[in-house]
């Protein structure tokens, strides 16, 4: 795992959409496409505005969600709504290169699993995402992987729900198809991630986070993030 440190959440932004432009350059060269599953966050809405405005091969790129909300569309609490406020809003992609967690079905057992096989549609079978972009929360989930919910023992399904966590229930990408990624790019700030950090990149598997595959992650953390990652052996 690789950990960079940069002066502010600001900084990390730009240097996440800096990444991801990139990797999407490099893979459509390489495979013809770029799959990119995103994360919710304020420092990762900052981050896909700054995309909208990088070099970006924009007819090969396919965005999916790495969670989502059970709530109805256009609610402030669906990552979907930023998603479109902070990217679509402002970029060249075609609507239908954004395939959204369909959260508002009434059978959300078979939603999840449409949108698992959307997936392999899109990224093969089994489906490798060509990026995940993660989180790391203050009590160390990551994606709707949070700590003590039945879905962190999800071994047979790329897709899954919740039990309710903050007060919704969740659809959520799994370990299987996030540890398949080729690349995953963490965003992590704040002085609350400050003891998390070294966790993560210890691989510690007390804490959701800790069970995701670091040989193919990079980190980007501000310094208030990273004022204990000296002591880690990276």
């Amino acid at each position: 795992m690789k950990i960079d440190t940069l002066p502010d959440a600001d900084s990390v932004a730009r240097a996440g959409a800096a990444f991801i432009a990139a990797e999407a350059r490099l893979a459509v060269a390489a495979r013809g496409r770029f799959v990119v599953a995103v994360s919710g966050g304020r420092t990762p809405w900052t981050m896909l505005r700054a995309l909208a405005d990088e070099p970006m091969p924009w007819p090969d790129v396919h965005i999916v969600q790495v969670d989502e909300r059970v709530a109805p569309e256009g609610d402030p609490d669906r990552n979907l709504t930023h998603l479109r406020e902070s990217l679509l809003a402002h970029c060249p992609i075609d609507p239908q290169q954004l395939h959204a967690m369909p959260v508002e079905s009434a059978d959300l057992e078979a939603a999840s699993q449409r949108y698992a096989q959307t997936l392999r549609e899109i990224a093969g079978s089994p489906a490798v995402l060509d990026l995940a972009h993660l989180g790391l929360g203050p009590d160390g989930h990551t994606a709707s992987l949070v700590p003590g919910d039945a879905v962190l023992d999800v071994t047979s399904a790329d897709v899954a729900l919740t039990t309710p966590y903050q007060g919704r229930r969740r659809m959520t990408l799994t370990y299987p198809l996030l540890n398949r990624s080729r690349r995953i790019l963490w965003l992590v700030t704040g002085h609350d991630k400050a003891d998390l950090l070294p966790r993560l990149a210890e691989g510690d598997r007390a804490i959701p986070a800790g069970r995701i595959s670091g040989h193919q992650s990079v980190v980007l953390a501000d310094q208030a993030a990273a004022a204990h990652v000296r002591s880690v052996r990276l």
